[in-house]
């Protein structure tokens, strides 16, 4: 599996960017976010979904982590393919699609191309308790922060202790990305027992 390539960008679009990586050039799809995150770079690096087919081999290339983990939580939905997902995020920024789901925004997801009332509907449904976080990419109240790597690792330690006692994911996510809102500094441990009183 490709974790991400990078290399010079020799040629780009609004949906393909072609990365000259060791005398090989890859042609990648990205959505607009990425063309717009990629603009005026010369080296860039694009973290990387490998979609095989029986015809063809495809890369979708993405400028963040979080947004090939939205891509990833899109094309898991029944009747939503990479290019449809590469659709909605061309639409709408990361924020912009976690606000929308989090929120049952189903007129706004409604508005991209290719996407019915129905297929809206089910994004909302099967994402919703997903979305609420992607790798430390957090919805708070309508806004996303990125935690550094050391509140993520606290905050995803604290989520798994929370899961294995046996509390719902989602709203163990919400009392922890609370409280580390609150007090960045705490250990795990701390942020556990804050986090039991709580819930």
């Amino acid at each position: 599996m490709i974790e991400y390539i990078r290399g010079e960008l020799v040629e780009t679009t609004p949906a393909l960017a072609v990365i000259d990586c060791n005398g090989i050039g890859y042609g990648i799809h990205i959505s607009l976010n990425t063309y717009s995150a990629i603009q005026g770079k010369r080296n860039i690096k694009l973290y990387i979904h490998e979609a095989i087919r029986e015809d063809a081999h495809i890369l979708f290339g993405f400028s963040t982590k979080q947004e090939r983990e939205l891509f990833l939580l899109l094309i898991s939905v029944s009747g939503i393919g990479g290019n449809t997902a590469r659709m909605i995020l061309s639409a709408l920024s990361p924020a912009e699609l976690c606000n929308v789901i989090s929120s049952g925004n189903e007129k706004l997801l409604k508005g991209v191309k290719g996407i019915g009332l129905k297929t809206a509907q089910r994004i909302i449904v099967d994402l919703k308790d997903k979305i609420v976080t992607t790798n430390g990419l957090e919805v708070i109240s309508g806004s996303m922060t990125t935690l550094s790597p050391a509140h993520s690792e606290v905050h995803d330690e604290a989520i798994a202790a929370l899961t294995m006692l046996g509390f719902a994911q989602a709203p163990s996510q919400k009392v922890v990305t609370a409280i580390l809102k609150e007090e960045p500094e705490l250990t795990v441990e701390k942020v556990i027992k804050l986090a039991l009183k709580r819930l």
